[in-house]
């Protein structure tokens, strides 16, 4: 009896319960892979939009993707989320040298660093200016041969409540060396200067254009309230879906020129006032011609990574500040994060689906994730639109000891023991009754069976202890 009940309770520890099938994962989302080309290394990749934040477990953890391979028969495949980023480095400088005058020109060349780049930002110690640029690349020959790359024009207009530009405006070029001619003069109404070689005082060169970070759309709204001087654009967020910056539309018929400053106030619902975290910023648009040079600059996003809304839902308010101007018209405000992709090696069966939304799963590990090399050309897999997981069941809870879920065969175990063991009262106490030995003699003969099933019991529950530490998750 004793072995049939012991085998009994180390089978219920050892096996707790199925593991995590996809059929415990609420979402599911159809993927389409384009079909393989001539140069095609059987990787592809789909763009992550909010809505999977909206519903997946923080960090996307629960995400899974299965293949359909015989039928019904599924097999999971690995996979790896990327964030976009720039894939160069951060803004490097360039190298002044030969610095002087030619006239009222200043000419100076630059030395690049060694990599392409679209944008070079002057370092100028001027202000209320205007100024035009000629960039020529220095190539490499002997003599070194002048290539025009273009006229620029440089200004600082903000005694005009507009802007400064001294950002040089390239195509990709990877020149080692740049000369550039500046011209400078006072803008309309400033005091007059003269051009002097101490106005250059550097250069940087950021990550050019197409190595710089690509974002995907969280939300827009194209209703705005007017709060004041201030033009309102509200947003309400679920929790856990990232917003890293927001970007502005102007009514294509608006011509005119603008510089507004902006306010992103988020807030965690039923956090008080004083819990809101403000990011601010500026869009602008400069397009004139002053001093028989033509302007032109437009910024029209505003860096703002938020953490309200990372672990409860959270109101969202863009404020543009009109000043005493017109409101500006507005068409849409979108609230933008950078572009998360799922990686994946395409099975020859390529009928895949992406699962998540069981917030118990633990993080998957995967080979591919950590070996992930990605061609510039990898194929661009599609999400279908969310929908429910038709075999979606809950996941059971955790399986307790058998003693806790039936803790009537405890009793019906000890009782039995007692009933067939226990001594008939004496009228009057025995000799020795209560003493150490006594007790012992009666524990391993008249209560030897539940002394047993005790003992039993602790084992039971040592051994759960070593199984549950080991039991390895997906």
């Amino acid at each position: 009896m004793k072995l049939l009940l012991l085998g009994f309770l180390l089978w219920q520890a050892a096996n707790p319960g199925a593991d995590s099938e996809q059929n415990h994962l609420r979402y599911e989302r159809a993927i389409a892979v384009p079909a393989a080309t001539a140069t095609d290394d059987g990787q592809a990749c789909a763009i992550l939009d909010g809505q999977i934040y909206a519903h997946a477990a923080p960090s996307l953890k629960d995400l899974r993707v299965y293949q359909k391979t015989d039928g019904q028969k599924t097999s999971e495949v690995p996979y790896a989320v990327t964030l976009s980023e720039s894939s160069e480095a951060d803004t490097e400088p360039a190298k002044v040298v030969n610095l002087g005058m030619r006239g009222k020109t200043i000419v100076f060349n630059l030395e690049m660093p060694d990599r392409s780049y679209t944008d070079v930002t002057l370092d100028l110690d001027a202000h209320n200016f205007i100024a035009s640029a000629t960039v020529y690349g220095v190539a490499d020959a002997d003599p070194p041969a002048l290539i025009k790359l273009g006229t620029y024009t440089l200004f600082d207009l903000t005694t005009q409540h507009l802007s400064r530009s001294t950002t040089l405006h390239l195509q990709e070029a990877s020149f080692h060396k740049l000369f550039i001619e500046l011209d400078i003069s006072p803008a309309p109404g400033a005091p007059a200067f003269q051009p002097e070689q101490a106005i250059v005082q550097g250069a940087n060169v950021p990550p050019s254009r197409e190595a710089q970070t690509l974002y995907s759309m969280v939300a827009t709204t194209s209703a705005f309230t007017q709060r004041g001087r201030q033009t309102i654009a509200t947003f309400n967020l679920p929790a856990r879906i990232p917003v890293e910056r927001v970007s502005f539309a102007v009514a294509p018929s608006f011509t005119g020129n603008f510089s507004r400053d902006v306010e992103v106030v988020g807030r965690t619902n039923g956090a008080p006032p004083s819990g809101a975290e403000m990011l601010t910023g500026n869009i602008l648009r400069v397009r004139m011609k002053q001093v028989g040079r033509e302007i032109s600059q437009q910024q029209l996003s505003v860096p703002a990574t938020l953490g309200a809304n990372l672990q409860a839902d959270a109101t969202v308010e863009i404020r543009v500040d009109n000043g005493d101007d017109t409101p500006l018209p507005l068409t849409l405000v979108s609230l933008e994060m950078r572009q998360r992709r799922l990686c994946f090696r395409v099975p020859t069966a390529s009928d895949l689906t992406l699962f998540y939304g069981d917030p118990k799963l633990d993080a998957p590990v995967y080979d591919y994730a950590r070996l992930l090399s990605l061609p510039a050309d990898v194929r661009t897999a599609t999400l279908a639109a969310e929908q429910p997981n038709a075999a979606f069941v809950p996941r059971p809870e955790p399986l307790r000891p058998l003693t806790e879920r039936h803790p009537e065969l405890l009793w019906i175990v000890l009782t039995r023991g007692g009933a067939e063991g226990t001594p008939q009262q004496a009228a009057t106490l025995p000799p020795g009754f209560g003493s150490p030995a006594e007790i012992g003699r009666i524990l391993y003969t008249t209560w030897l069976f539940p002394f047993e099933v005790t003992s039993i019991l602790l084992l039971v529950a040592v051994i759960g202890a070593v199984v549950l530490a080991k039991r390895k998750f997906l």
